[in-house]
């Protein structure tokens, strides 16, 4: 499109141009207003014939691409990313719970444990003051604790560590000094080795930040591949793409509830199938970019 902005009815014929059928014009308007040209475009690139490739793109369409098949991919995404928020929330507030119940009760005298060098890396410690507990400490909660105890440099980790982001408590879990402490956590959600945890931990953060900030999710494909371990093996391909964190997300869940990691599968077969049935030639496109098999 361009360095310069374009009116609908040019995307439209820029669309048109590069091979995609719009069969129903007033509707796919109506698409590009709500959904916007940029992000629609990513549903799409599944369906350039250049596609994988990032370089060199010609922007051209395979031959039968329909605007309508991008328009169910973005659905299909937003119903993906709503899913997997939900039930990650759950692992996120575990993992917090449980870092926080047994290094607080462990290491009784230092309540604020989190910040103490006899247990956690100074690296941490020093960026925690200076970024983190700024942040933290605007909490109406916080804020009272230090109008209450106005000589604590900090509030003891359950106060503190209950507004921490997922980010920072993966943060804290790779600082912790003693090996044992972190394999306590770890084995407590099924996974006996600390680097290997630390990687679910960092996968289920990752897919987090991109359902919070609408990302795209449906073609995700990690920097690094998903090591094998107890939540599966994966082929090279396979271990980047969205099937390998979905078995992390649900391996972890378990932890948490077998219930819900029934309810996650059954949302996500009932996403899968709505977008399939509404558009059957989308099965081999969504089995290509997410790897789930169908």
């Amino acid at each position: 499109m361009g360095n310069k902005a374009t009116t609908i009815d040019q995307q439209i014929q820029k669309l048109r141009d590069r091979g995609v059928v719009i069969s129903d014009e007033d509707k796919a308007k109506e698409n590009l207003l709500d959904i916007g040209y940029f992000r629609l475009c990513s549903y799409l690139f599944p369906f350039e014939k250049t596609y994988p490739k990032l370089k060199s793109r010609n922007h051209e369409f395979k031959a039968g691409t329909q605007f309508e098949d991008a328009v169910t991919l973005y659905y299909l995404d937003f119903d993906l990313r709503t899913i997997l928020f939900k039930y990650i929330t759950r692992i996120e507030v575990a993992f917090r719970t449980y870092v926080t119940y047994t290094l607080s009760n462990k290491y009784i005298q230092s309540p604020t444990w989190f910040v103490d060098p006899k247990y956690i890396d100074n690296s941490f410690i020093t960026k925690f003051e200076l970024d983190l507990y700024n942040e933290i400490r605007k909490n109406p909660v916080i804020k009272r604790h230090h109008t209450n105890h106005i000589n604590d440099r900090f509030a003891p980790a359950w106060k503190t560590l209950e507004y921490m982001t997922l980010g920072g408590m993966e943060t804290l879990y790779k600082n912790i000094k003693e090996l044992q402490d972190k394999l306590t956590i770890s084995k407590y959600f099924g996974v006996k080795q600390t680097a290997v945890f630390e990687q679910y931990i960092e996968t289920v953060r990752r897919v987090r930040n991109i359902c919070a900030h609408g990302g795209i999710l449906f073609d995700l494909s990690l920097p690094k591949g998903i090591t094998n371990g107890p939540a599966g093996r994966f082929s090279i391909y396979h271990s980047h793409k969205l099937t390998a964190t979905i078995q992390v997300i649900e391996f972890l869940l378990q932890t948490v509830s077998k219930n819900r990691v029934k309810d996650m599968q059954q949302d996500i077969k009932e996403a899968l199938d709505r977008a399939i049935s509404k558009n059957p030639k989308l099965k081999s496109t969504i089995i290509a970019t997410t790897g789930i098999s169908l």
